[in-house]
């Protein structure tokens, strides 16, 4: 199945290489053929809020965030995830390879 991932950001988002790996990591532990990895700047609020990015950088699979609440609300900001290790700047590795079994 051929599965788009997005990667949405803000400008200078410093976690971006790190999901990117993440995902890469995930892939590859899965043994899935390589996604088509899309990567997007959201540039402005108003961007974020029409596109309901609820912060940088937000991972969408098949254009769902799997990793956002319902009562998540949109922002222009960093964007911190709970991870096995903690409070980080991305989905852990596991936490990616689940969402792609899940999606």
């Amino acid at each position: 199945m051929d599965r788009t991932i997005t990667i949405l950001h803000t400008p200078g988002c410093p976690n971006v290489s790190l999901v990117r790996q993440r995902l890469a990591d995930a892939v590859t532990r899965l043994g899935e053929p390589a996604p088509h990895v899309i990567v997007e700047e959201i540039t402005d609020p108003d961007e974020a809020s029409r596109r309901g990015f609820c912060g940088s950088p937000t991972l969408l699979i098949d254009g769902l965030d799997p990793f956002t609440r319902p009562e998540s609300p949109p922002a222009f900001a960093c964007r911190t995830y709970r991870t096995e290790a903690g409070i980080e700047g991305a989905p852990s590795i596991d936490q990616i390879a689940a969402a792609l079994v899940a999606g």
